[in-house]
């Protein structure tokens, strides 16, 4: 067990996602499993296939960031109810409390522009690691945006042969650049990651005009093109780069728990 808690201390002292599941309620109370992706867990709630259905579970809620407990049998069937599992031809039930240590998601910025600072601060406050990423180093500097916790002189495609394999669906790429040569090739990275959220900034004619752009490079399949939030934002009549920080910021919220909103993608007319 002390193996087990050392790589666990290992992993957060290196914000490495680790997840620790431990049977608070029935048969084998105390027992741990530890979980963390791309390597097989340590070890024991008491049973092998326990141990499989559990760390199948932790490894779906850690890439969620979420925490909280599960009911199972004793050898890992799904129990949807409390108070289910006991009667006499059911398994034992357990209540496994599952928590999950992952490091803040990420808000990918493209576009050193007016409204990136303000965009920024507003994901600071929600708790995301912000990188602002733009080509032109004259733009992407510390004294403009103080509140980056990376800033990267690249184009798109290096900053995801960097950062794109590990983009999740609690991360999110904001692209606040017009600039054809720069925006097109973001979206086309952003779209070959697990990212949960992909927005563009532009009006609906600057839209359509990209679109047509996509489909000149490929990107045709509609699954890929629901992906992309753009106009970027919800309909609430923003204006300044604060007001919209906000709608970008609630939009993404609202996509993240799946709640019904009204998203300027789905509107016509202006979008301000």
């Amino acid at each position: 067990m002390s193996h087990l808690f050392n790589t666990l201390r290992d992993a957060l002292r290196s914000s490495e996602p680790v997840g620790l599941a431990t049977i608070v309620d029935g048969p084998g109370i105390g027992n741990k499993l530890l979980v963390r992706p791309g390597l097989d867990a340590m070890g024991t709630l008491g049973d092998a296939e326990l141990n499989r259905v559990v760390a199948r579970d932790a490894l779906a809620e850690l890439d969620a960031g979420r925490t909280g407990t599960r009911r199972y049998g004793a050898q890992g069937q799904i129990i949807a109810e409390a108070g289910a599992g006991k009667g006499d031809d059911t398994p034992a039930e357990l209540l496994v409390f599952i928590e999950s240590f992952a490091p803040p998601p990420q808000m990918i910025i493209f576009g050193a522009v007016d409204f990136t600072g303000a965009l920024g601060r507003v994901a600071k406050v929600l708790g995301y690691r912000v990188v602002i990423c733009d080509a032109r180093k004259v733009f992407a500097t510390r004294q403009r945006f103080p509140m980056a916790d990376d800033i990267l002189v690249e184009w798109p495609d290096r900053v995801f042969e960097q950062l794109g394999a590990d983009l999740s669906v609690r991360d999110v790429v904001c692209i606040l650049t017009h600039d054809p040569k720069f925006d097109v090739p973001a979206i086309q990275g952003a779209l070959r990651t697990g990212a949960g959220y992909i927005g563009v900034m532009g009006s609906r004619a600057t839209h359509e005009r990209r679109m047509a752009r996509l489909t000149d490079v490929g990107i045709t399949d509609p699954a890929d093109l629901a992906r992309v939030h753009a106009p970027i934002g919800l309909d609430i009549g923003a204006r300044s780069p604060e007001e919209t920080a906000i709608s970008i910021c609630a939009e993404i919220i609202a996509t993240r728990s799946g709640r019904p909103v009204r998203s300027l993608r789905d509107t016509a007319g202006p979008i301000h």
